[in-house]
């Protein structure tokens, strides 16, 4: 499957950018046009990863996925509904009278769609319509399935997602009127504004109609993106009603700091609906609000890239970051929050060509979400990353809990997220073994990534083109680049290439051109906080390496830390004095810290 760099409007339906966007002050827009000058995303099929890690989890996802009973699926609507329900209860979250019931069905669906997108898998395909069938026979007018239900707002977003996902790569002509047949029957459940996230319900009580732990602020995303492939004006009604203003949007854009005390993955989660508000309204109150809501949780993140101890920001300046290496082992809500994380960082990198955002996925990615434990078919799920002083890796005690739905989901969009493209040319985002094919002008394209990265400092890529066709490749620079430096086809570019930008390459590309690209993987500490400066985190280039903890960890110093070497030549295991070190994704079930208590 290759990408047309001249044919927009795939990726206009898919993300949201629609003609008539209002005011864009400060912004480049598309000439002729007014809408801002948006990075596009390559397809799902676009891009294809080398075996490995990312291309792992992806396959692991999905086998699970399409292994999943649709009997059993189904059973929760099916029973709220009245009807005859063959098939075994899941168990944990997901059952009819269970703690949520049904509620990661879209996401799976959503799922299976991006891998057929991604592959053209005919059995990612059928299982997708056969859920989207099986679905609509269940949905009745009355929308009994929410009755005394708690979470009618999430459950409903995610099957909007996971509808409008089967229109857009499954091509499933069911889709659109089973979406508006679910918001029919879900519509007297929903609030008449986005309410807060309540830690309990009001007078501590069970009572259905509060809201209390429900999360109605993060629907404008899907229904924004639901009125632009449908046309149906109901949709942006919608999600007009429930943009979370006066509570979160607009003191965040004021540059107010509202996020301590809120649950942590949601709040970020809904940021992506004022991303959707600032490119479908136009008003630049909601870029403002994403920035500086981004910025906001890069403050107070750990180095891993991960945020929200016990699934709540702190206070700034408050040491509680520091203080959560004792006091909790639930410390970043990994593939839930990686998920938002890359969502809102992708838009912000589209809008803005900021490589920040970038490295703030890069971070992410190989410190958080690629070290998850890989779902298993019982729904035994891993859920939070433990930054704890005696940390190890654990599944959730619930099975099928949330993060068993945007795991597969974030399989899927390392390949959204690897690169992008603008006329000009190809931006390089995530380095990581892989492909991006396109086409210009009828001329065929690609781009092959080959490298050890992280691991190792080396990125080369290779080109194959059908023609000689001129482009720009703009490569990401990370911010703690200091002395990255190219080649072009073996011949030294002598610029400085300034860390915290996209340095680009262009020229006229044939077949069997390359770039080589240098990125030193310098050793830093990193505090967890200003109020513990001597808790620290040893980083070579994005990767966090984690010291390995079978009893306590002998005395250390900064010195000894960042003279830290790999214990073999390619080896995935850190030496620092007596102390063992390993990133993240290279940690089984043995003890680590991902913190150090050093002396000078």
């Amino acid at each position: 499957m290759t990408h047309h760099f001249d044919s927009t409007r795939r990726d206009v339906l898919r993300q949201g950018t629609v003609a008539a966007l209002g005011i864009f002050s400060g912004y480049a827009r598309a000439a002729g046009t007014n809408k801002p000058d948006l990075l596009s995303e390559f397809e799902y099929g676009d891009v294809q990863f080398a075996p490995g890690p990312l291309q792992r989890q992806f396959d692991e996802n999905r086998e699970i996925l399409l292994n999943l009973s649709e009997d059993s699926l189904l059973r929760p609507y099916r029973l709220r509904e009245g009807l005859l329900a063959p098939g075994q209860d899941l168990g944990g979250w997901y059952d009819t009278d269970a703690f949520a019931p049904g509620f990661t069905y879209g996401q799976w669906m959503s799922a299976l769609a991006r891998y057929y997108a991604a592959t053209g898998d005919p059995a990612c395909r059928e299982k997708v319509r056969r859920m989207v069938a099986g679905l609509a026979a269940t949905i009745e007018p009355e929308g009994r399935f929410y009755l005394e239900n708690r979470f009618p707002s999430y459950i409903y977003d995610k099957l909007v997602c996971g509808l409008m996902d089967a229109h857009a790569y499954v091509k499933d002509p069911r889709a659109l009127a089973t979406l508006s047949r679910a918001t029919d029957a879900v519509w007297k459940y929903l609030p008449p504004k986005a309410m807060p996230h309540w830690e309990a319900p009001v007078d501590h009580r069970e009572d259905f109609t509060q809201h209390a732990w429900d999360e109605s602020y993060t629907l404008p995303e899907n229904q924004f993106l639901a009125y632009q492939r449908s046309g149906n004006a109901r949709y942006l009604e919608l999600a007009k009603r429930l943009l979370f203003n006066q509570e979160f949007f607009d003191p965040l854009a004021k540059g107010e700091n509202v996020l301590p005390g809120k649950h942590a993955y949601s709040h970020v989660n809904s940021l992506s609906s004022a991303a959707q508000a600032y490119l479908v309204l136009g008003d630049p109150k909601y870029l403002a609000t994403i920035r500086n809501g981004f910025d906001f949780v890069r403050q107070q993140s750990y180095a891993t890239g991960g945020w929200g101890p016990d699934e709540h920001f702190v206070v700034p300046g408050s040491g509680k970051l520091g203080e959560s290496l004792e006091n909790t082992h639930s410390t970043f809500e990994t593939p839930c929050g990686a998920y938002a994380h890359f969502k809102i960082a992708r838009y912000l990198l589209r809008i803005t060509r900021n490589p920040m955002y970038g490295d703030s996925m890069e971070r992410v990615l190989y410190n958080t979400v690629l070290g998850a434990k890989p779902l298993q078919p019982d729904g035994s799920t891993f859920y939070y990353s433990d930054y704890n002083f005696q940390g190890q890796k654990v599944f959730h005690p619930d099975k099928w809990p949330c993060c068993s739905g945007t795991l597969p989901q974030i399989a899927a969009d390392y390949r959204i997220s690897a690169y992008f493209h603008s006329p000009g040319g190809v931006y390089v985002n995530l380095y990581a073994p892989s492909t991006v094919t396109w086409t210009v002008a009828g001329a065929r394209l690609a781009l092959r990534q080959i490298t050890e990265y992280p691991y190792d400092r080396f990125i080369r890529l290779d080109v194959t083109a059908s023609r000689p066709e001129t482009f720009s490749v703009f490569l990401r620079i990370p911010e703690w680049a200091e002395g990255a430096s190219l080649a072009v086809n073996g011949m030294r570019d002598s610029r400085k290439l300034d860390p915290g930008t996209f340095a680009e390459v262009r020229r006229e590309w044939k077949t069997a051109d390359r770039i080589e690209l240098e990125l030193p993987l310098k050793m830093r500490l990193e505090p967890v906080d200003a109020q513990h400066p001597s808790t620290v985190a040893l980083v070579s280039g994005p990767l966090t390496l984690m010291a390995l903890r079978n009893a306590l960890a002998p005395a250390t110093t900064r010195a000894a830390l960042l003279a830290a070497a790999p214990e073999t030549p390619g080896s995935k295991t850190w030496t620092a004095g007596g102390l063992k070190l390993r990133p993240f994704p290279d940690i089984q079930n043995e003890p680590y810290s991902a913190y150090l208590r050093v002396s000078s």
